[in-house]
């Protein structure tokens, strides 16, 4: 693997991550790009102990454009015209996002009174382009492609980690306009958090609680395995399964069979067998109703300085299709009170997956 760091017009850096020791990367950033939006700013919400990031720089962000490649941000560029990826072609690319929740560039921020407190929005986000290929999909990625973006969550796990005021790393996926996307392209986004998030405090407080014979998560792992009616996929290194309290219709977790705290903690056999079982539970997705599935893909990975020898780095994937033409949306119940009804039994969910799975 070659890595390739460069600094598109406005200063964000830019980072090529290519199969081949040969690729030219010195292609250079034309654009006169407006100045960089200041980091947003944090303000805490003392009734659920949360902190809420107040970006108001991000009503301005690109919003759904041509769904060719013509207007696509993502596309390399062209004599014609330039992106976000000043290359011609590319194998894959993460940079800056231009219109970031968290970042270093710092404003003014200011007391606004009451009882929340306020601070700067430190962290990065950045944009990972999983190919060149505006028309694709992570489904349709061969093996070495997908090892090739796990090298780069890897690399980007380790790095911000090791920034100042960051907590916690998280990589994900958005797919499909019902999930709420802004760009069509095939891309994933990680977040570097300045504070540990509400989903893993509250799962790591539940794993310290935890008096089972082992990890919490490990022990989850094990009874899923054990019980295999859930389990969709599995092979030297990795299980996917339907969790038993399955908050969405459709919702697989991927787990690997050693714990590890994160991405970069992976073995290079564990990112290899990973590919080919992930592509196939994202086929079966597809698969299941014959069109593209709106999903969220979510690694779950430890905070960068305290319960790491608690935490166990897992995938969660799950789509708020319910049936053909019908979406789960979070009304009252899931929106106000966080109390989750789900429309399809996990077992069943289970079974579909599988059939599509052991059709392939």
């Amino acid at each position: 693997m070659k890595r390739t760091v460069t600094q598109l017009a406005d200063g964000r850096e830019l980072i090529y991550f290519d199969q081949r020791d040969d690729a030219d990367r010195s292609a250079i950033d034309r654009r006169p790009l407006e100045p960089r939006p200041v980091a947003s700013e944090l303000r805490y919400d003392p009734l659920t102990e949360e902190w809420i990031a107040m970006a108001g720089h991000r009503q301005t962000r690109t919003f759904l454009p041509a769904g060719t490649s013509a207007e696509c941000p993502l596309c390399p560029s062209s004599d014609a015209r330039s992106t976000e990826i000043p290359a011609y072609d590319y194998d894959v690319v993460v940079f800056e996002n231009r219109f970031p929740s968290f970042s270093t560039n710092f404003g003014t921020y200011h007391d606004v009174g009451g009882l929340s407190d306020v601070r700067p929005g430190v962290g990065r986000c950045e944009v990972v382009c999983f190919t060149s290929d505006h028309s694709s999909s992570f489904s349709k990625l061969s093996d070495a492609q997908v090892r090739l973006v796990m090298e780069a969550w890897a690399d980007r796990t380790a790095e911000l980690s090791a920034t100042e005021g960051v907590e916690q790393v998280f990589c994900f996926e958005n797919r499909g306009e019902e999930i709420g996307i802004t760009l069509a392209h095939p891309h994933g986004q990680i977040y570097a958090y300045p504070y540990v998030t509400p989903r893993t405090k509250l799962q790591l407080g539940a794993a310290a609680r935890y008096q089972g014979p082992g990890n919490l998560f490990a022990d989850v792992l094990a009874a899923e395995r054990a019980a295999g009616t859930r389990v969709i996929a599995d092979n030297e290194a990795w299980t996917a399964f339907v969790p038993a309290a399955a908050r969405w219709p459709f919702e697989v977790h991927v787990y690997p069979h050693r714990q590890v705290p994160d991405l970069a903690a992976l073995t290079e056999e564990e990112r290899a067998a990973f590919a080919p079982l992930y592509t196939a539970v994202l086929q079966a997705f597809d698969g299941l109703f014959g069109g593209v599935m709106p999903y969220i893909s979510a690694w779950h990975q430890a905070p960068v300085r305290r319960d790491r020898e608690l935490a166990y780095l897992h995938l969660e994937l799950f789509s708020i299709r319910r049936a053909p033409n019908k979406l789960k949306y979070l009304a009252g119940s899931e929106s106000a009170m966080g109390a989750f009804v789900n429309d399809v039994m996990p077992e069943e969910a289970a079974r579909m997956l599988r059939s599509r799975i052991d059709q392939e």
